[in-house]
């Protein structure tokens, strides 16, 4: 019994044993795999880690790279913009400033005035600058001045700009304050010819309230409806017969610069005016010494001895020819042997016809006086004048300005008494038959009918109740000089 207990103690013994030894190579075997997994982990996590890091430094590097390359592309940007862009102003030349003066008071300082005036001497004599004419001053976005160009006429330009200082950035250096070109930087100047074509273009046009107006509605400068009046002016007094309802068309050429804008008007090659059913008509030719001229279609000359107004517009006529009026100053009746035309203060006057001026000087009642003698024994008066142009025993032509409307001598208002003479009798002007120029001469019909033909096929039509049509179509390209 002794001996069976003692064999199941120490067989119990050993099992213990072994599964001491079982549990201990179990928990060591435990602690392997736990330090295998970390060895694995860390080094993995660390890779991980250190790739993130690497990602995040190459995209911040990145990033910097590219708002380095944007603001190098900004920089040379604004430097282009600073030296290739030009911001214009324009503005009219006054009158009696001289051209350094208007540099300095738009802004360009008395240095630099003087060195843009003194380069332009050798191409262009600045006692021929006309005030109104167009002044252009080029900047760039700083303010430094880059261009003067001032506009000659209509074909001509002075163009004026800054010789650029060599350098990569082919900049004037600017001063300090003031004009942001120094003093005394160098300029270069030159006269250039503007671009442009001439083109036949038809422009016409309906009455409202007047000539001047329906021009100006149809799109067209005021210098079209003096052209027209002139046409008209023998057979037309252009401030008393226009009536609602009139209609004008004309085929001019027009000379038109490259942006489309109308530099200037060339030749009235027709024209027409319809005065209340009867339509007046004009085509260009010349006369028998070469110069040009207006003929109706039918080879008459639209010149006639006489203008038919002493002013070029309308101006209402304040009082008639009469041998017995009452004389709104002297409360008495006597003759009035002229016209009053009544006129704002200052309207041109103007010669009706070629002479010699007789008198030009103040006369008592009269005021300033100017009397032209004419062929064929007329004499014409222009009185009341508030200036007179021209002097005694200067040649005149027809249709120069030779006084000012005014109300000097016995006056009650600015008006222009007109008054005609013939052989020392007073004729009523408003009455009188105005002969005309010689007509075509036979050799030199087949020609006039060619260029009347040809201007009459261009002429533009009417749309029926508009105020005002522009028809600014070109026609063709402009013929050649007749």
């Amino acid at each position: 019994m002794a001996l069976a207990l003692g064999w199941v103690r120490n067989r119990g013994f050993r099992e213990a044993r072994r599964g001491d030894a079982h549990s201990l190579r179990s928990e060591r075997d435990g602690v392997t795999g736990k330090n295998l997994g970390r060895a694995i982990f860390w080094p993995a996590f660390l890779a991980i880690a250190a790739g993130c890091v690497a990602v995040s430094y190459h995209e911040r590097f990145s990033a910097e790279d590219g708002i380095s390359a944007q603001a190098s592309l900004a920089a040379t940007e604004a430097e282009r913009i600073q030296q290739q862009v030009v911001l214009f102003s324009k503005m009219a030349v006054p009158s009696r400033m001289p051209f350094a003066e208007f540099l300095k008071k738009v802004g360009i300082d008395a240095a630099t005035a003087a060195h843009v005036v003194a380069s332009a001497l050798p191409v262009f004599d600045f006692r021929h600058v006309r005030a109104g004419n167009q002044l252009t001053i080029g900047r760039s976005v700083l303010g430094e001045l880059r261009e003067v160009d001032y506009r000659i006429d209509e074909d001509h330009i002075l163009s004026i700009a800054p010789v650029l200082a060599a350098g990569p950035s082919n900049s004037v250096d600017a001063p300090e304050s003031g004009s942001r070109n120094p003093g005394g930087a160098d300029f270069e100047s030159k006269i250039e010819t503007i671009p442009s074509t001439t083109q036949e273009v038809g422009v016409a046009g309906k009455i409202d309230g007047s000539l001047f107006q329906a021009v100006t509605d149809a799109g067209e400068k005021p210098e079209l409806a003096m052209r027209i009046a002139a046409i008209f002016a023998y057979d037309l007094d252009f401030y008393t017969d226009p009536r609602p309802g009139d209609t004008f068309r004309v085929v001019i050429e027009k000379k038109i610069l490259a942006n489309g804008e109308t530099a200037s008007y060339g030749r009235i090659l027709a024209a027409e005016y319809d005065n209340g059913g009867h339509a007046y008509r004009a085509v260009l030719f010349h006369d028998p010494y070469g110069d040009p001229a207006y003929y109706t279609p039918e080879g008459k000359s639209m010149k006639r001895a006489f203008l038919h107004s002493p002013l070029k517009f309308a101006a209402p006529i304040t009082s008639h020819f009469s041998y017995s009026r009452f004389h709104p100053i002297l409360k008495q009746y006597r003759p009035h042997l002229g016209i009053d035309y009544g006129a704002p203060m200052g309207t041109p006057v103007q010669t009706i016809a070629d002479g010699k001026v007789i008198f030009a000087a103040r006369k008592g009642e009269d005021g300033n006086l100017v009397k032209v003698q004419h062929s064929n024994g007329y004499t014409t008066y222009y009185m009341h004048l508030s200036r007179i142009l021209v002097r005694d025993g200067q040649h005149v032509q027809q249709g120069q300005n030779i006084g000012l409307v005014g109300m000097t001598g016995l006056a009650t208002g600015p008006h222009l008494d007109f008054r005609i003479e013939l052989h020392g009798t007073f004729l009523n002007f408003e009455k009188l038959k105005l002969p005309s120029s010689d007509p075509i001469a036979k050799k030199d019909w087949n020609a006039f009918a060619a260029a009347r033909d040809h201007a009459l096929a261009e002429m533009p039509s009417l749309q029926p109740g508009n105020t005002a049509v522009a028809q600014n179509q070109p026609t063709a390209e402009a013929s050649p000089a007749r």
